[in-house]
């Protein structure tokens, strides 16, 4: 199936596009944008996504001609379909001058959208591959301090890296300013931290690079450094960072604080995958559902997947009781197991691979690096009354 981006401000539009889309069976909508995007929202929604078509409203020609010049810019390659709810001749001589080359109308006829998507599917089997060496960035979010989100970054890090084959490698960057630990945990000696690496980020090159970052087989790691909760990366550091990370590893996996702080959210922003960490401790779930709400209002919600350590079988909460609660899939869960995470934080290294714990943390790297199917299960209706009816005795916010 095609994946399909569509940017269209009107409800009813979009709502006949996203009905004919879903009975063509043909294109997967991977997003659904209400409004324009600004520029760096655009290309960051291009970047994490990676639509094979981009299907965008006329209904403001000016933002949709910004947005076709955009996509020209940094996807050119990228088809675009054109839809509104009326044809007009003066818009549509300014989209063929810009480029598009199919436009769509409603009330949409199944035999017009057909012929589009098929010229689409045409135009996507001749485009280049994408460069093998663009990796995808990875954010690891605890739901509050202590349920061992650091330990799950080392470890999925770790894990992808031993997947990395023909001299690929993977990095971990350690973001989290204000307590940052993964330096700690692996006995890095390296002085050179995250924070320097931010404020060179318009002019780093290789050569500093390798000053900046500790080499561990096929995992780079770089520090957060000394504490220093002052500290702010901007978003253009942020996004040069990033930028620089993922054209040289394939997979870039970023521990943050749960802070939210502004340039956490810029990371967020340029990861296609955001890793909620969780125990099954009520504390925990409250504030996962927090984070979830406020994700949400950032249109990042649905990048989100709910990973849940320190699983055990005695545990008060089921997984099912905790997807219902938090309205998402649990995307794995990680055993308890205290004792083989002490002996690598003595050893400054991950989890033994042939660990019950580090077997699950190969299970997670092949998964999500190799896009494998939804593991999870459904959950019980009962189950979510009574953990439903717990948390609404809790106070909220207002």
């Amino acid at each position: 199936m095609l994946r399909g981006l569509i940017i269209c401000p009107n409800a009813e539009l979009a709502a006949g596009l996203q009905e004919v889309l879903q009975e063509t069976r043909q294109v997967e909508v991977v997003r659904d944008l209400d409004r324009y995007p600004e520029n760096l929202e655009l290309v960051r929604s291009l970047r994490a996504h990676t639509p094979d078509v981009l299907l965008l409203s006329t209904e403001e020609v000016d933002k949709a001609l910004a947005a076709v010049q955009l996509v020209s810019e940094h996807q050119p390659d990228l088809p675009i379909v054109a839809m509104s709810t009326h044809a007009d001749a003066n818009v549509l001589i300014q989209l063929v001058r810009s480029g598009v080359r199919e436009f769509l109308t409603a009330p949409f006829q199944m035999p017009v959208v057909f012929e589009a998507l098929g010229r689409i599917e045409e135009m996507v089997a001749k485009r280049p591959p994408a460069p093998a060496e663009v990796g995808t960035i990875y954010t690891f979010l605890p739901s509050k301090q202590g349920v061992g989100t650091t330990t799950v970054a080392v470890n999925s890090a770790t894990a992808m890296a031993r997947l990395n084959t023909a001299g690929r490698k993977s990095l971990l960057l350690d973001m989290d300013l204000s307590s940052g630990i993964v330096g700690f945990m692996l006995k890095i000696t390296n002085l050179h931290s995250v924070v320097e690496a931010a404020e060179n980020a318009h002019h780093i090159d290789q050569s500093l690079w390798e000053r900046l970052v500790t080499i561990r087989g096929n995992l780079a790691i770089l520090h957060s450094g000394r504490l220093n909760p002052d500290f702010r990366i901007n978003s253009a550091q942020v996004q040069g960072l990033m930028e620089f990370s993922r054209n040289r590893y394939s997979s870039v996996c970023v521990d943050i604080s749960g802070n939210l702080e502004r340039y956490s959210l810029e990371v967020m922003q340029e990861s296609k995958q955001i890793f909620l960490i969780v125990t099954p401790e009520i504390p925990s779930l409250h504030l996962a559902r927090e984070k979830l709400t406020f994700l949400q209002q950032l249109d990042l919600a649905d990048r989100v997947s709910v990973l849940l350590n320190r699983m055990h079988r005695r545990a008060v909460v089921s997984t099912d009781q905790i997807e219902n609660l938090l309205g998402v899939p649990v995307y794995m869960s990680f055993p308890n197991d205290y004792q083989g995470v002490h002996r690598a934080l003595q050893a400054g290294r991950a989890v033994e691979p042939d660990s019950d714990l580090g077997k699950q943390f190969a299970v997670f790297a092949n998964r999500t690096l190799g896009r494998k199917g939804d593991i999870s299960k459904k959950s019980k209706s009962d189950s979510k009354k009574r953990l439903a009816e717990y948390f609404s005795i809790l106070p909220g916010r207002g």
